[in-house]
């Protein structure tokens, strides 16, 4: 008897065809690490295929092999029916596919023409540009998508969802049969995703096959004819969409019920509720990423923030900072009023920021000592520089935080991942803030870095900082949190401040 994943996945849509791409038993390691494991996966000629898991568990991994991004993987693949092993991404151009990154790659001061031929501009005798003929084609490829623009206008001019769809119309000119969308409604409004969606629609109907990786589990349930989810390297169920909903998704993504539940899936709230706030951030708004975005900080206690990349959480520590602009709303810090225009005057405040990605805040080449004390020279020497003092304040970091080794001369880069966020951490610490924003603190490091990582934010609140944590991880949220907020496009959708929370809790919220 055949298992219900390999029914749902030998079922089709339009009846029994040749798939546009089929996977067979594909894994794939890097350094010993397993990224895929025994995968099979297809998509059919007029389908839309949702992909969803969670943060690692393979989606990426799987797109790259199909675009010709990975090579040397075990298995095999087949696009139309025929044996392929690409040895680029120029391959899987060649071969019909095609991919439409998160990150856009439109040029903003080109034209919506020239971004559409980007690299493949049109020509006549001579090698002279066809100017007049790429315009007249461009003209009609955005219109099969929609939409009614003047090929001569500036593409940094227009909104992100038509920056996308001219994308899109680039990958379609490239004859892409197969088209990859990566996130592609994450940064949308509504009423972009919804033209977004009646383009996808018609390109199903055109016969094209379309993989949909999205976090967004409405908006995979809404656009996908079926529906695939991966699970810690491994695809744990294909169905057809209508077999599905929101919440068997999420049972399938986290192993409800199974051995593979792990610590970190679920919480104990217990936030201070008679406290003023430290903080107050009320109604934040940019008119892009940020639509009315209200929340408290208090002293002693650690508030996360939860939702999927693209939700606005990335925006809102910018704005706390004074490294966003926002146009409406307003910030009171002990009960002040203070719009910080600056990271200075953030930092002059009494507030701190660790960002998603330490190479923003560190330097690699430099040694410890110096990522330790940067943020704290003008306090330790006036005008001479005194590299003995900026030493003797790193040593004292290095033992209290336990970072390893435990050397002040050697080069930041040579050490882990996770001994670098505790120097990042360490940079802020020698003047204690009264508010610590963390963008990410956990990501990427394996589990005794995380451990430590975790130990020392929850002492920084037992020592009455108010910290703030933000993460696309819900682990990190419900490992940390007293009070978590979860984040949905640009706004708050749910606050929960006491009893139990699951990580399906946040899933299902965001």
């Amino acid at each position: 008897m055949k298992s219900p994943v390999a029914d749902a996945t030998e079922a089709t849509v339009n009846g029994v065809q040749t798939p546009l791409i089929e996977l067979r038993n594909v894994s794939k390691s890097f350094g010993g690490v397993v990224a895929l494991q025994g995968v099979d996966f297809s998509v059919n000629p007029g389908e839309i295929h949702g992909l969803v898991g969670e943060n690692g568990a393979g989606k990426s991994t799987l797109m790259k092999i199909i675009a010709g991004v990975h090579t040397g993987y075990e298995g095999e693949m087949r696009v139309e029916g025929r044996l392929v092993q690409f040895r680029s991404a120029r391959d899987a151009i060649a071969a019909g596919i095609g991919m439409v990154h998160q990150e856009l790659s439109v040029v903003p001061d080109l034209s919506v023409a020239e971004n559409v031929f980007l690299g493949v501009q049109p020509v006549k005798a001579g090698g002279i540009i066809d100017w007049a003929g790429m315009k007249a084609q461009a003209r009609t490829l955005i219109a099969s998508l929609g939409l009614d623009l003047d090929p001569n206008t500036r593409v940094g001019s227009l909104p992100v969802g038509v920056q996308q769809l001219i994308e899109l119309s680039r990958v379609l000119f490239s004859g892409a049969r197969t088209i990859i969308l990566d996130e592609p409604t994450s940064a949308l409004s509504p009423p972009e995703v919804a033209r977004l969606f009646v383009a996808l629609r018609k390109l199903r109907a055109e016969g094209r096959g379309l993989i949909f990786i999205s976090h967004f589990l409405d908006d995979v349930l809404e656009i996908s004819d079926r529906i695939t989810v991966f699970r810690n390297s491994r695809r744990v169920a294909t169905e057809l969409r209508a077999n599905l909903d929101k919440d068997k998704i999420i049972g399938h993504m986290i192993g409800r019920g199974s051995a593979e539940m792990h610590m970190g899936e679920t919480a104990v709230l217990n936030a201070r509720q008679d406290e003023p706030p430290l903080l107050a951030a009320r109604d934040i708004s940019d008119g892009r990423s940020l639509n009315g975005v209200s929340v408290e900080l208090k002293r002693g206690e650690i508030t996360g923030m939860y939702g999927f990349m693209g939700s606005g959480l990335i925006e809102f520590a910018r704005a706390l900072f004074g490294r966003h602009a926002f146009s409406r709303g307003s910030i009171t810090l002990e009960g002040k009023p203070a719009h910080f225009r600056s990271t200075a005057a953030a930092r002059r405040a009494g507030l701190a920021f660790v960002p998603e990605n330490r190479s923003m805040m560190l330097f690699r080449t430099e040694p410890v000592y110096k990522n330790v004390s940067i943020a704290m020279l003008d306090r330790i020497h006036k005008l001479l520089v005194k590299p003995q003092e900026e030493r003797e304040v790193a040593k004292h970091h290095i033992k209290d935080l336990q970072i390893r080794p435990p050397l002040t001369d050697i080069p930041l880069g040579s050490l882990s991942g996770g001994n670098q966020q505790k120097v990042a951490l360490a940079k802020w610490l020698t003047n204690m803030p009264k508010i610590l924003i963390l963008s990410e603190p956990t990501r990427g490091m394996d589990v005794g870095a995380k451990e430590d990582v975790i130990r020392i934010i929850k002492t920084l609140r037992d020592k009455g900082v108010s910290i703030l944590v933000l993460s696309t991880e819900p682990e990190t949220i419900l490992t940390l949190a007293d009070k978590i907020y979860v984040v949905k496009r640009g706004a708050v959708v749910s606050e929960l401040s006491s009893g139990t929370v699951t990580k399906s809790d946040l899933l299902a919220a965001a």
